[in-house]
């Protein structure tokens, strides 16, 4: 789950592009350029349109929508003339299991006799990642961890010398280095800070139930977003037979929630203490129960893969992604139940429908295979993506690179592009040489406080060692004063993750077309040279990335 965060991808309307060698990008195979393909902008927003119309229903897993949704890209490939991608089929099954939990009205807090009694929606959200039909927690009792990190290498346990087995651990979004630039990597937010990792380290640490704190700041977005994201079913990969079991109840509450529930506990210091190195884990003499009756489906999504296979190497592979999917059918809002998502991400797909027309209309096809790749269920947790990395239908070692697209600006043209994780691999000089020929710049995209670079697909497959490019849309934004911008940047944000996140008349495509043209010169450099971009020292990824091989 990302956040819309206009700030940071480039305008690019040139006829031709040439880039020499510095750093990543190898000019022996590219030093006499290539004109840039023309894309045409109604067939575009005609993909947007359609994919984000009502008939799709939310394109959300598991529903008609997904099945819709599936069928239309894989005939889009197929008329564009790409081969299928996985074998003689154009999908890949991805298998999932569909939890509804369905909790109490209300979550009860005790302690001596007192009791704190939340309302469901309004300060709590709560569900099961089991696939138990019931879950039944008589009593349980809460304890405070902190930010629930432990990260040797920043010396920080928040669950030191605590044994969590049985208990539910509250805990802070975000870490440490949010609230001290001497923590952690300060402004720049570590995978610890993120909902995924909470979740998991109680798990590994035995907690029978987790609830994290929400921020808005901390977590760069509202509770509407977390009311909105953690109702009604929710997705997951299978857990193979064996398997650690995650913990067996997982939830948020809003920071008023907490606010009282310490009052209640008599800890009101707890927040400002776990902010500090050496902060220890506080059990807060408070207990609570939880019953949720939890409606179980297995069943499949599907990525969608089609290819352009290389005119010399094709078992070499740059691999073009964006995620298919949205929030589906939910709450209404004004009458309308549809969240549409036209933005996040009908933009990523109609981006890859015209990326695949571009490379199929080349007079010198790419040298190395090109996948693009319609994965399932990023709303869920990066799902499609995550599954893809760990079933890779072409082998990690012969991938090339990732680019990945996600909510494209409509904005309008701007005069810098951002990398949203910059600094961390080779793929930075590709952007960089780009941008320099055309007299941009590049700056460090999205909101790393909010760790961007963790909340979209790229993110697995940096995990397992392929170099990754997530560009986000640029900050200087021209053709428009600051006043307009100003009031188009708050209006697009509003509709992350609502009904209005739909097209219409306020739409400046205009820098859409060029981002999308700037991540073709990436990609066709790439598909015409021989060596495989590389993590940078000092990245996390690089140990990971030099496995690979």
């Amino acid at each position: 789950m990302k956040r819309f965060s206009f700030v940071g991808i480039a305008a690019f309307s040139i006829a031709a592009l040439t880039l020499a060698s510095c750093g990543g990008p190898d000019s022996s195979d590219v030093s006499e350029g290539f004109d840039l393909p023309v894309i045409d902008t109604e067939s575009f927003t005609t993909y947007v349109k359609t994919l984000s119309g009502d008939d799709f229903l939310g394109r959300k897993p598991f529903t008609k929508g997904d099945t819709l949704t599936v069928n239309y890209i894989a005939d889009e490939f197929q008329k564009i003339g790409l081969e299928p991608g996985n074998g003689d089929s154009y999908f890949q099954e991805v298998p999932m299991v569909e939890i509804t939990s369905a909790p109490g009205s209300s979550l009860v807090f005790n302690k001596g006799g007192k009791e704190l009694r939340l309302g469901y929606l309004d300060d709590y959200v709560i569900g099961s990642p089991r696939t138990d039909a019931q879950i039944n927690i008589s009593e349980t009792a809460l304890v405070f961890a902190g930010f629930g990190i432990v990260a040797p290498e920043y010396q920080w346990d928040d669950y030191a010398g605590l044994d969590a087995n049985g208990k539910t651990v509250v805990v802070m979004v975000g870490d440490p280095g949010f609230y001290d630039d001497g923590l952690f990597k300060g402004d720049t937010m570590t995978y610890y800070g993120r909902w995924t990792y909470k979740f998991e380290e109680a798990a590994r640490q035995g907690a029978t139930g987790v609830l994290i704190i929400h921020d808005t700041d901390a977590a760069s977005y509202g509770w509407n977003v977390v009311r909105t994201g953690w109702t009604g079913p929710q997705l997951a990969l299978e857990t193979p037979d064996g398997a650690s079991l995650p913990a067996a109840f997982e939830g948020w509450i809003t920071t008023e929630a907490a606010d009282r529930l310490f009052e209640l506990a008599g800890h009101t210091d707890l927040i400002a203490r776990a902010k500090k190195p050496g902060f220890k884990p506080v059990p807060i003499d408070v207990t609570t129960g939880v019953s949720i009756a939890n409606d179980v489906r297995k069943s499949t999504s599907n990525n969608v893969l089609g290819k352009v296979s290389g005119s010399k190497y094709p078992d070499e592979y740059l691999i073009y992604t964006a995620h298919w999917d949205h929030l589906g059918v939910g709450e209404p809002v004004d009458g309308d139940s549809i969240y549409n998502g036209a933005i996040d991400n009908a933009s990523g797909i109609a981006a890859l429908f015209e990326l695949a027309k571009a490379f199929k209309s080349l007079e010198t096809p790419p040298e190395r295979s090109i996948l693009f790749l319609a994965v399932t269920a990023e709303e869920q947790g990066l799902l499609g993506s995550a599954y893809y990395a760990s079933h890779p239908v072409y082998p990690l070692g012969k991938t090339v690179a990732n680019i990945n697209i996600d909510a494209l600006s409509p904005i309008g043209r701007t005069s810098d592009i951002a990398v949203i994780g910059l600094g961390h691999s080779d793929m930075d000089d590709y952007v960089m040489q780009a941008a320099e020929r055309q007299g941009r710049t590049v700056v460090a995209g999205g909101n790393p406080s909010a760790g961007s670079f963790f909340r979209s697909d790229h993110f697995n497959f940096a995990k397992v060692g392929v170099p990754a490019l997530y560009t986000g849309s640029g900050s200087n934004v021209t053709g428009k004063d600051s006043a307009e911008v100003a009031h188009l940047r708050d209006a697009f944000a509003k509709r992350y993750h609502h009904v209005s996140d739909e097209y219409d008349e306020t739409w400046d495509a205009s820098g859409m077309i060029e981002d999308i043209q700037i991540v073709f010169a990436v990609g066709y450099t790439l598909s015409r040279e021989r060596t495989f971009p590389k993590w940078k020292t000092g990245s996390e990824f690089k140990a990971v990335g030099e496995e690979r091989f």
